[in-house]
């Protein structure tokens, strides 16, 4: 077999994943509790496992399956933010994860890359909540402790499952 046809193999293998994955992170995202200004939910655990596996190319599939979430559960004017936030959050813990050759990748760096992009995704909400045109500063506020528990949750649930050995297998 040509090496280019085994490169494009792996780019359809990648591909396909990255759509199955937006569909799992959809899902996750609609195992959700409301808040007074939006809800929490098991998205980001699923975001933080894809990173592990599809390194930076996660951010399509965190940022698709997450603005769909919104769109479903009537949230249309978080379309776009979720997009950029949640993209951006795969995409830096996918760069932080990606394995180099056959080199394990340890807790603290497994930790140290769920954490930033939990930061952004409290952040990043904060900021566009925080906006004039939104709720403001201090409703905005009201939203910090509802997505730390989201992101505590995410973290708690996406960091042991990341040692799995059918995810340290997954290669593209």
């Amino acid at each position: 077999m040509s090496e280019n046809t085994k490169d494009n193999r792996a780019l359809l293998r990648r591909l396909a994943f990255a759509g199955v994955s937006a569909a799992f992170i959809f899902a996750a995202t609609e195992i959700h509790v409301s808040t007074a200004i939006g809800y929490v939910n098991l998205g980001d655990a699923v975001i933080l496992l894809v990173s592990y596996i599809l390194g930076p190319f996660a951010f399509f599939p965190a940022a698709i399956g997450s603005a769909l979430g919104d769109l479903l559960a009537g949230y249309a004017q978080y379309i776009v933010p979720t997009f950029l936030i949640k993209g951006s959050m795969g995409a830096v813990a996918g760069v932080l994860l990606l394995r180099r050759e056959d080199k394990k990748i340890s807790l603290v760096r497994r930790g140290l890359a769920a954490v930033l992009a939990e930061i952004i995704m409290i952040a990043g909400y904060f900021v566009f909540e925080a906006l004039p045109f939104m709720y403001g500063p201090a409703a905005a506020a009201g939203s910090l402790i509802p997505n730390l528990i989201q992101a505590l949750a995410a973290i708690a649930i996406a960091l042991p499952l990341s040692y799995l050995k059918e995810i340290n297998r997954v290669r593209f």
